[in-house]
C-alpha cells in the first residue's frame, strides 16, 4: 500500500499487512508472523511527553543483525560541524548551481557540503549541503548525526524509507529522522536541490503567537508516509554518517522490511505551496520570520538553532513602503537557495534557482541596486509576486564554510558590486 497520512507530529499506526501491529502493547512476547519490535528514539526516553518523539517498528530482521561498519571512501565533500578548516568570513558570498556530473553520481556521492555551524558531538547547529544526482541509489543512507530536511529545486525524488515511502518533487520539501535508513531514486533521470542537516532539537512547527491558530505551515498539509516494505533476499549496501566520518556495512537483505509501525517519529513531506503567507495589510515591510514553515529551537527562548524560511508568492498591498527586503544587519546569519523564479530583492540577476548566498550575521546586506530602484520609483498598487519561491536556513551561529565551497569554481567573485551603484543621500541646503 502506497499513500499518506495527513497530520503534523501526529502518533500514527499503519501497517503493510494486516494484523501485524501487535494490539495493547508495544513489545509482546511472541509478535504477529514472527516480526521483530524495534523502538526508534528520537529523543531521550525522559523527554517531556509533549517532546518525546519515538516509534515502534515490526520488521522481518532485527536491525541489529548485521556485519560491522568500515570507512566508506566515497563523498569526498560530504562534511560536517565543527567546520575549522577555513576561517570564518564576513563577506557577502555568492554562488552559482551545482554544475551536473560527468558521470553517473547518486544522490549520497552527489552531496557537497557549503557549511554549517555548532559541534554534531554536542548536537547543536547544522550542516547545509547541495546535491547533484545523475543515478539512482542501488543502496541505504542514513545520517547518525541528524535530521535532513531535503528541498528539491530540479527534479523529482522518490525516497525509499523504513517507514514508507515519499515522493517529492520541487516546491515540495520531505524531512527524514535522524537514524531512519533511506534510497533515492531519480524519476527524471536527474535531480538538484539543497539539505539541511539538522544537529539540534527537532524541526517543529513555530508558535503562531498573536497571529491565532491558524495560518503560515498548516499542520493538516503535512504528510506521513503509510507502511511500505520490501521482501528481498539480495545484497544490500548500507552507508551511514557517524560523527562525521562514513562507514559503510553490506546486509543479505533489504533493509527496508519494516511491515508495521507506531508512533510519532517518522519521515514527512510538506507542499511549499500550501503555506498561508501573511503580510502586512497597511504598511511597512514586516519581519522575515513570518514566513517561517519550521524551526529548531535552541536555549535561547525565540532564538533559533535554525529556522526554514520561504518566500512565495504572495499580494504586496502596503502603502507609502519599500515593499521589498530591507537593508539589514542581522544578528542570524542567512544561507538562502532559490528554487524556482527570481527573488523579488535581486532584480539585477546572479541569484537563479538552484544557486546560494550567505550573509554572515551583523554583515550588512538587502536590496541590489536595480531593486532598490525600482522599488522607489513604483507606483504602488497592489500587485502579486508570483511565480517564486525563495528559501533560507537562517540560524543563530555565523555559518563556517568548507574548503570546497570557499574555493567553489561556482563562486561570483562580483558579488559585492551588486550595492556599489548607490548615490549619496542629498540634504536640503541650510
Amino acid at each position: 500500500m502506497n499513500g499518506y497520512i495527513p497530520g503534523f507530529g501526529n502518533h500514527v499506526a499503519t501497517e503493510a499487512v494486516s494484523g501485524a501491529l501487535p494490539v495493547g502493547r508495544n513489545s509482546p512476547q511472541k509478535v504477529p508472523f514472527g516480526l521483530y519490535a524495534e523502538q526508534l528514539s528520537g529523543t531521550a526516553f525522559t523527554a517531556p511527553r509533549a517532546e518525546n518523539k519515538r516509534s515502534w517498528l515490526y520488521r522481518l530482521r532485527p536491525t541489529a543483525s548485521h556485519p560491522a561498519f568500515t570507512p566508506y571512501p566515497g563523498a569526498a565533500h560530504l562534511k560536517t560541524a565543527p567546520f575549522a578548516a577555513v576561517p570564518p568570513s564576513p563577506n557577502r558570498l555568492r554562488w552559482d548551481p551545482l554544475p551536473w556530473p560527468g558521470a553517473a553520481v547518486d544522490w549520497i556521492d552527489g552531496l557537497i557540503t557549503y557549511g554549517g555551524t555548532g559541534d554534531v558531538a554536542e548536537q547543536t547547529g547544522v550542516g547545509i549541503h547541495l546535491y547533484a544526482a545523475t543515478a539512482d541509489m542501488d543502496r541505504a543512507f542514513f545520517s547518525a548525526d541528524g535530521e535532513m530536511l531535503i528541498v528539491p529545486q530540479e527534479g523529482a525524488l522518490a525516497i525509499v524509507t523504513e517507514l514508507g515511502r515519499i515522493d517529492v518533487a520541487p516546491l515540495q520539501i520531505a524531512v527524514i529522522p535522524r537514524g531512519v535508513r533511506f534510497r533515492v531514486a531519480l524519476p527524471d533521470g536527474r535531480a538538484r536541490g539543497y539539505v539541511l542537516e539538522n544537529y539540534g532539537a527537532l524541526l517543529r512547527l513555530p508558535d503562531l503567537g498573536p497571529i491565532g491558530a491558524n495560518g503560515l505551515a498548516n499542520p493538516r498539509d503535512f504528510e506521513t508516509p503509510l507502511a511500505w516494505f520490501e521482501d528481498l533476499d539480495t545484497p544490500c549496501d548500507v552507508v551511514q554518517k557517524f560523527q562525521g566520518g562514513l562507514w559503510q556495512t553490506r546486509l543479505e537483505h533489504s533493509p527496508f522490511d519494516v511491515v508495521a509501525w507506531h508512533g510519532n517519529l517518522a519521515p514527512y513531506r510538506y507542499d511549499l505551496r500550501r503555506f498561508n503567507t501573511i503580510n502586512t495589510v497597511s504598511f511597512d515591510h514586516p519581519d522575515p520570520s513570518i514566513f517561517t514553515v519550521l524551526t529548531s529551537p535552541s536555549d535561547t527562548p525565540g532564538t533559533a538553532n535554525c529556522d526554514f524560511v520561504i518566500f512565495p508568492p504572495r499580494w504586496m498591498v502596503a502603502e507609502d513602503t519599500f515593499r521589498p527586503p530591507w537593508f539589514h544587519r542581522n544578528v542570524m546569519s542567512e544561507f538562502m537557495g532559490l528554487i524556482a523564479g527570481a527573488y523579488d530583492a535581486k532584480e539585477g540577476g546572479g541569484f537563479v534557482p538552484g544557486g546560494a548566498s550567505l550573509h554572515n550575521q551583523m554583515n550588512g546586506h538587502g536590496p541590489d541596486q536595480a531593486s532598490y530602484e525600482k522599488a522607489v520609483a513604483a507606483d504602488l498598487k497592489p500587485h502579486k509576486i508570483d511565480g517564486t519561491m525563495a528559501f533560507m536556513f537562517e540560524t543563530r551561529h555565523v555559518v563556517r564554510l568548507t574548503q570546497w565551497a570557499a574555493a567553489a569554481p561556482t563562486m561570483q567573485l562580483d558579488y559585492d558590486d551588486v550595492w556599489t551603484g548607490f548615490t549619496k543621500a542629498q540634504l536640503p541646503q541650510s
